[in-house]
Formats: C-alpha cells, structure tokens, sequence
C-alpha cells in the first residue's frame, strides 16, 4: 500500500529527464548550468566545450554541433567569467525563453560557393521537421587538402522550434547543398546530458 501511494505520489512530480534535451529546465539544472559554466573558465576551458558535437572529427569529413539550452546557458556563463563578469537574470531569461535550438554543421565540397542556398532538415523516424531559419557561407573556404577534393568547407546553420521536434528521439540530421548530395549526422537526442 505505502509502495502504491509512493508511486502515485512520484507520478505527480514534474518530469526531470537524466537525459535528453531540456526544453524547460528546473531551477537546479538552471543553477548547475552556470556553475559548470563559471568553473569551466576558472579552467580556462573553451565556451564551446558545452555545444554537442556530432559527425567525424577529423578535417576532411561533414560534422557539426548543437546547442541546447542548457548548454547555451553554461557557454554563456563561462564567456562572461573569462571577462569577470556573471550573467544577469535578463541574460538567463533570453536563454531559457529561446524558442529555437540552433544546429551549425561544417559540409564540404568542390567549387567556393557550393554552400549557397543550402537546407537543413530533423528526420524523426520518418516525420521531417523544417527549420524555421537557415544561414549559408556564401563563400566558402579552402579545405586543408586543397588544391586536392574536397577543396572547400563551409558552414550551414539552421535553427528549429523546440515545439516542431521531439527532444528525446533518434534523429537524423540531413544538409543538403543546392549543388545536389547530402550530408546526414545521426543523433540521438535522448542521449544528449
């Protein structure tokens, strides 16, 4: 009887995922975001060491990262540690109140501009998510194996609701440059901290 009324009592409790991505995080996740943040920069380590990277990490090879809100909050936090300063509560709200997650993906090709115009898109166990914003280099740079293929690399960078996705699923993201192929990154969301 004491186990049964525990559970109920538990399955009225918000939801506090272990893993995933937080679209409303808790105060503590909230609190623990900017101390990593702030002992990240006692560190000296580097603001973008909270975005989730995804793909191949070498040169030659498509790859990218999110930034969730979490870890939005802990980059910022050590960005303005580094400068002996803390984010005040206007700072944490824009963060929090973000209705967007950006996705910033590094795609290679052949010719300076094969980035132009390019797309992004979720795939969600066949469910296509659009995005809501998509940025391109419109001119792209040389590739550490230039003059060789690939010659270039450019970045594409798009931003999705929060509302349009699910934010514990397995997720393809998939760019596609106007020049034609693609470059797909599976993710699983779920498994994001």
């Amino acid at each position: 009887m004491l186990l049964c009324g525990g559970i109920i009592a538990l399955s009225c409790l918000p939801h506090v995922s272990v893993h995933a991505i937080d679209v409303n995080p808790t105060a503590g996740q909230i609190q623990t975001a900017l101390d990593q943040g702030e002992e990240a920069a006692e560190r000296r380590m580097p603001p973008d060491s909270f975005y989730v990277p995804f793909g191949v990490t070498d040169e030659i090879q498509p790859k990218g990262f999110l930034i969730t809100k979490i870890g939005a909050l802990s980059a910022m936090a050590t960005h303005m540690a580094l400068r002996g300063m803390q984010p005040s509560k206007d700072d944490v709200t824009q963060v929090l109140e973000s209705k967007t997650m950006l996705i910033s993906t590094v795609i290679l090709g052949n010719t300076p501009n094969f980035a132009v115009d390019s797309y992004m898109v979720l795939d969600q166990g066949g469910k296509t998510i659009k995005p809501v914003m998509v940025r391109f280099d419109a001119q792209a740079d040389r590739s550490v194996v230039w003059p060789k293929s690939p010659r270039f690399k450019a970045k594409v960078v798009a931003s999705f609701n929060y509302a349009d996705f699910d934010p514990r699923a397995k997720t393809t993201i998939i760019v596609y440059p106007a020049s034609g192929g693609e470059s797909r990154f599976s993710i699983d969301f779920g498994e994001i901290d």
